[in-house]
């Protein structure tokens, strides 16, 4: 009767402990899903401003009409550079650029992808990254183009650029002409009929306007644009490399369409000579064929302008740019001039008499004009009046949501200085000083735009402030509630409570009336109050379990104080290796290399030398990885194949060994050998998809069933296997493997055998480390998920068990960064994903790369879940340990973010943060996950009772 009050009393304590866990699990992740949008907030928040007026210049522009044409996907060097036999890729251009036109570099930003890219070229401002996510077809923000100044626009190409164009055009003036979405197919046998149908589809529009007045009239208006997006040149990029013969002959054949366009334009407006012509690129491309990152060969992309009002070809006296391409693509003789990608668009309405638009950043490159001086000073005014009035807007914008007292005005362009400057700059133009007017235009434009900056930013230290505030108190509660509930504290008799519940509370609510009703005032966004509010519940959080600091305290003299500060040094020394190797990968290599010391350094060596020696082995081998090149640079299919092999070889070693300590049941046995087959047809079926793609006749579609397929049940194979630990590990690796190897192109398809093997390994080691020696080695066998806690057996968190939560976050960082740096986006491989489709599909591919990424993630998840089980922690216990360590490294992060330096410095700053943050929320959720992987079981067919010997 006593046990089974006992057991009682103990299932209701259990029940509440859960009950608090899942609320503690619930808020915990809301937290952080706070602190992770805040970085978007602070960093991320759109740049555009409304209710600017157009700038018009007064004098006639020297074009009626403008031709563009932007190769995606086509690098600077590419495209410039002769091959080894010094013929020419692109001769009618590269006549151009000889004789007619200038040419040049134009410097796109991070990150390098095609929405982005054209918003730079036909909008002028550089589109804050978090847009990119929300749609390549639709504008989460509405912004002015010159298409929508224009008086007509056409505009022939891809469906995912041309339609966010029309949709932020005012009126029905932009007409777009696309081709079916199934046609951008990665796997297709020349991808460059997409721009073949571009260049049929002009032609096609040009002979039919012969017979259509209105068209007519409306083609011989001013101010018109023709937008031809050939993307033929990216796709052959992504599918071949930008050194393949499809890439290459693809150039060629633009080259050729560009020059029967030219000659058609110029014939149908009867060589009016009141046509100019502008032939770029969106971004380059990396030798591995992605894009997304600040590479040169990404950034760096061609630039070639001819027509009316485009100076023609100049000699160079002097080489401006200290880089040696000109020397490298044989134009040392000729003028370059290079720009800011942004500048395009100034450039495009300068030619065509439009107003710039009005969210534009771009300076007007006057070495791209052939106009007088008159020309280029109004048209610099109107430029730094455009901007300037950008800065009006949002100095009025900060100015109404501050309190007067707390306003700081940019101190170099005051209201005064702007008057000064229009009077000065009129007084210039009207007294015929034209250069003198242009060098001040300049000067204005420079110091608006770091005015824009100074008021796009002016937040960005308060809202920061309060974000960190947040975060130390967090993650100075987590700490209270593990030393609390998880800690064997002696606690001292006396009064813990420096202040009644009732008087803190008072004092809390008193401060967030406060900052609620400064908030107010100010009318700041709603996100604000998040932002600011939060750290107050949680600081009142902190202060209510004060009393388990002040035990701490009074209990230090009982405490191993060495023992307890050596942890301290090495966890510190811990954190800093793996903040290190967010920016240099090797250094996982050197953690790896340190952990495989930890047998010989605590001593375990002498009771398990044979796991010891393996322990060290497999360190070792995956610490190989890091120190490979990127994934996705080369494709090596046998890799894969090997790695399918390995994965065989481990799970017959394991069914053979297991014979001895566990007998599987029949349909356990079965289950696997089905598993193990699954494995040998992934491996079938990658190799014969990339051998039907090499040959050009598209995704089989019983390989595209077998891997869709492979997808789903991978998720509820595992549940059909025993709950025994190392039984239901090998499925959920087997299932894991088998989607992994469908998504591999390389050696990476190795690192979850590896991994696996390493994390078993791992778990055997943590059974001898176990100073009490409760469970024998055999017995690691007999444990199975699904058995009820016995809560008297439940321990206490020790010190070693920080140990073991530091191991479990740098096999987590392991995990992610150890086949690649995917911070890095041009890491994307298009690829990876072939087995599943190849059509372009922005989210379905970055959804089956997430997975891939996440694979290794839950590998390494179920090991914890499993550590935790046999070693009689509870099953939170260790994972508050690594809450703590993880919002540790992102509060490391979030001071390391910076919004100076290259795009690529400041994109990476940022991007990291994310990635930790996002790695945090990621294993609060796939903690539940592993859970459900691990300890449930369906059965499948007559119920069946299964006895363990």
């Amino acid at each position: 009767m006593l046990i089974r009050k006992t057991y009682a009393k103990g299932a209701k304590r259990l029940l509440y402990i859960s009950m608090k866990v899942a609320t503690f699990f619930i808020v915990g992740l809301l937290v952080h899903i706070v602190f992770f949008i805040s970085i978007f907030d602070i960093y991320f928040t759109s740049p555009l401003v409304h209710g600017m007026t157009p700038q018009h210049v007064p004098l006639p522009p020297p074009a009626k009409r403008l031709v563009l044409f932007v190769a995606d996907g086509l690098r600077a060097d590419t495209f410039y550079k002769p091959d080894v036999n010094d013929t020419i890729r692109a001769p009618f251009l590269r006549a151009i650029m000889e004789e007619k036109g200038t040419w040049g570099i134009s410097h796109t930003h991070v990150p390098t992808e095609s929405r982005p890219g054209h918003v730079a070229l036909i909008a002028g401002f550089y589109e804050d990254v978090s847009a990119v996510a929300k749609g390549w077809k639709e504008n989460p923000v509405e912004f002015d183009s010159v298409f929508n100044e224009s008086r007509h626009t056409w505009c022939w190409g891809s469906p995912d650029i041309l339609p966010m164009f029309a949709k932020g055009a005012s009126g029905d003036h932009v007409y777009t002409h696309t081709y079916p979405a199934e046609s951008e197919d990665f796997a297709s046998e020349d991808a460059s009929k997409l721009d073949s149908w571009v260049f049929d589809e002009v032609k096609a529009f040009f002979n039919s306007a012969k017979g259509n007045e209105n068209l007519l009239s409306k083609l011989h208006e001013e101010k018109n644009v023709f937008f031809l997006h050939l993307l033929g040149i990216d796709t052959n990029g992504h599918a071949h490399r930008p050194m393949s013969k499809e890439y290459l002959e693809n150039i060629v054949l633009v080259d050729t369409g560009v020059s029967e366009i030219v000659s058609l334009v110029e014939d149908f407006f009867g060589n009016d000579g009141q046509t100019a012509f502008i032939f770029t690129s969106d971004h380059g491309m990396t030798d591995w064929g992605s894009h997304g990152a600040g590479h040169a060969s990404e950034t760096l992309t061609p630039l070639v302008a001819w027509g009316a009002g485009i100076q023609t070809a100049q000699r160079a006296t002097t080489h401006l740019y200290q880089d040696q391409h000109q020397k490298e693509w044989n134009l040392g003789t000729l003028r370059r001039v290079d720009v800011n990608q942004a500048d395009i668009a100034p450039l495009m309405s300068s030619l065509i008499g439009v107003p710039i638009p009005l969210n534009s950043v771009g300076v007007l490159p006057l070495n791209f004009l052939n106009n007088s001086q008159h020309f280029k000073a109004e048209s610099m005014f109107a430029n730094s009046i455009q901007i300037l009035e950008q800065f009006k807007v949002k100095m009025t914008q900060k100015k109404e949501t501050t309190l007067s007292f707390f306003f700081t005005p940019y101190p170099v362009l005051t209201e005064e200085k702007q008057e000064e400057f229009l009077q000065h700059a009129k007084s210039l133009i009207h007294r015929g000083l034209y250069d003198e007017a242009i060098l001040l235009c300049v000067e204005m434009i420079t110091q608006a735009l770091e005015g824009l900056s100074y008021y796009h930013t002016y937040d960005r230290f308060f809202l920061g402030c309060s974000v960190v505030l947040g975060f130390v108190g967090w993650t100075s509660y987590v700490v209270l509630v593990i030393l609390k509930t998880h800690a064997s504290l002696r606690k001292p008799p006396g009064n813990r409570q420096l202040m009644s519940n009732e008087g803190l509370g008072r004092v809390f609510l008193c401060m967030g009336l406060a900052i609620l009703a400064f908030l107010l005032v100010q009318a700041s966004p709603w996100t604000y109050y998040i932002y600011c509010l939060l750290p107050v519940p949680v600081w009142h959080a902190v202060f209510k379990e004060i009393g388990t600091l002040l035990d701490l305290i009074k209990s230090a003299p009982s405490l191993p104080l060495c023992k307890c500060f050596g942890y301290f040094v090495l966890v510190t020394f811990g954190i800093e290796l793996l903040v290190v190797s967010f920016f240099y990968r090797a250094m996982l290599s050197l953690g790896l290399l340190l952990l495989s010391l930890w047998p010989l350094l605590s001593g375990l060596h002498i009771k398990a030398t044979t796991r010891s020696l393996t322990w060290a082995l497999s360190c070792l081998c995956l610490a190989v990885f890091p120190l490979m090149p990127v994934v996705g640079r080369e494709s090596n299919i046998h890799l894969v194949t090997c790695a399918a092999a390995l994965t065989l070889f481990n799970t017959i070693s394991y069914l053979v060994s297991s014979r001895r300590l566990s007998p599987l049941p029949r349909k356990d046995r079965q289950l696997f050998i089905c598993q193990m087959v699954h494995v040998g047809l992934c491996a079938y079926v990658l190799t014969s998809t990339h051998a039907s793609l090499q040959q050009k006749q598209g995704l089989p579609l019983f390989n595209q069933l077998v891997s869709w397929t492979t997808l789903v049940v991978s998720f509820f194979v595992p549940l059909l296997s025993s709950t025994r630990l190392f039984q239901r590990l090998m499925s959920i690796l087997l299932s894991l493997v088998s989607t992994y190897l469908l998504l591999s192109t390389g050696y990476e398809a190795l690192f979850p055998p590896m991994l696996s093997w390493l994390m078993f390994v791992w778990i055997n080691m943590e059974q001898e480390a176990m100073s009490a020696g409760t469970l024998s080695k055999t017995e690691l066998f007999r444990i199975d998920f699904s058995e009820n806690i016995d809560i008297t057996k439940i321990r206490q968190l020790k010190l070693d068990d920080i140990r073991r939560s530091y191991f479990f976050v740098f096999f987590i960082i392991t995990a992610f960064f150890g086949t690649g740096n995917i911070a890095s986006i041009n890491s994307f491989d298009p690829a990876s994903v072939y087995c599943f489709l190849t059509v372009f599909n922005p989210f379905v591919m970055g959804g089956l790369m997430m997975w891939k990424v996440l694979i290794p993630f839950v590998i390494v998840m179920c090991t914890f879940e499993t550590i935790q089980v046999s070693t009689q922690l509870s099953s939170r216990s260790l994972f508050l340990i690594v809450l703590v360590i993880s919002d540790l490294m992102a509060l490391h992060f979030f001071f390391l973010v910076k919004d100076y330096g290259s795009w690529l410095d400041i994109g990476t700053s940022i991007s990291h943060y994310v990635i930790v943050m996002s790695m945090t929320i990621f294993l609060m959720i796939l903690s539940i996950m592993t859970h459900v992987l691990t300890s449930r079981r369906v059965f499948v067919g007559k119920k069946m009772k299964v006895h363990f010997k």
